[in-house]
């Protein structure tokens, strides 16, 4: 496991949907663990899945009844409905490299000196739609090389927020934190306009 949750970006035009959020996690049934919920510590119940490399890593080292900090990929068909897919957990001394003898510090202020805290999520893509009246748009995330891609390669994240019409089809860059099950947008950043795939 690595030291940073959410890794620095190496490409200005890498796209992502990443996050971190606390919870503990519940499967639906204990012969399967993929699928299940986590619950936040507000009791917010997200409908949750496991990747691959996550359920090695629960069946090893995860106690079911605590709490830790998952690394999640969103996806959410409108502004109220997020699910989670968990592709890895942050547990600074568990499972993460940390000097062991630094251990008397809580992981939230860990987190803060990666300038990252619960339920912040990095959103990098091409802003595709601005519903000015919800205060809503639509980034498109590309999760495998232009090279490669495929209709299923793609997918879309809504997000609450506000980003001028003027700025469509333009590569973004969002600061997003998670409310329940709302991503709202806390800054944006424009990256540069994307040129049209000629077809």
């Amino acid at each position: 496991m690595i030291k940073n949750p959410i890794q620095e970006v190496t490409n200005k035009l890498q796209y992502r949907a990443i996050g971190i959020v606390k919870g503990i996690y519940k499967p639906n049934n204990i012969d399967q663990l993929n699928r299940g919920t986590l619950t936040d510590k507000e009791g917010k119940i997200l409908e949750t899945v496991l990747l691959g490399k996550a359920i090695a890593l629960i069946k090893k080292y995860i106690n079911l009844e605590k709490d830790y900090f998952w690394i999640v990929y969103p996806r959410n068909k409108n502004i109220n409905n997020l699910h989670l897919q968990v592709t890895g957990i942050w547990d600074p001394y568990q499972l993460n490299q940390f000097d062991k003898n630094n251990s008397e510090k809580d992981p939230n202020e860990l987190l803060e000196e990666l300038n990252l805290k619960n339920n912040y999520f990095s959103i990098r893509g091409e802003l595709v739609y601005v519903n000015t009246k919800k205060k809503e748009i639509v980034i498109k995330i590309c999760s495998s090389p232009p090279s490669k891609r495929s209709k299923y390669s793609t997918f879309k994240i809504i997000i609450e927020g506000e980003i001028p019409l003027q700025f469509l089809n333009n590569f973004v860059s969002l600061d997003v934190i998670r409310d329940g099950n709302t991503l709202r947008m806390v800054k944006y950043e424009i990256i540069e306009k994307i040129k049209s795939e000629k077809v």
